[in-house]
């Protein structure tokens, strides 16, 4: 998980916070000296709460007729949250908010192994 945190960071430096959740471990980290961050324990919830019922209600919502999902974008005030469903969990990468997070899926979705919509490498 640390080294696909550190692939995510190396891919723009509008890149605030990454987080990665499998299997019931989490692991995040986030850029030093960011105006307006959260707190370490907000963003803890967020990723074992917040994002996972977001994934599950947009999954299940887009495989009844929408042709599955590829990932929810949130824009919160002061940045963007960008979460991608992963086998066992998600990757959620917050962005500043004068970033294109959609221009940056392509790359985020080969940095985390995964090939085609809605579906990764084993």
């Amino acid at each position: 998980m640390e080294d696909l945190i550190e692939r995510v960071f190396a891919l723009a430096a509008d890149i605030r916070y990454v987080a990665v959740y499998r299997d019931g471990r989490l692991r995040s980290s986030q850029r030093p000296g960011l105006a307006q961050a959260s707190t370490s324990e907000s963003d803890k919830y967020e990723e074992l709460l917040v994002n996972p019922t977001l994934l599950t209600l947009t999954r299940q919502r887009g495989e009844i007729d929408c042709g599955g999902l590829e990932f929810v974008l949130i824009r919160y005030g002061s940045f963007y949250e960008l979460v991608l469903p992963l086998p066992g969990g998600h990757l959620s990468v917050g962005l500043e908010s004068h970033a294109n997070p959609l221009q940056l899926i392509p790359q985020l979705r080969a940095a985390a192994g995964l090939v085609s919509s809605g579906s990764a490498v084993a």
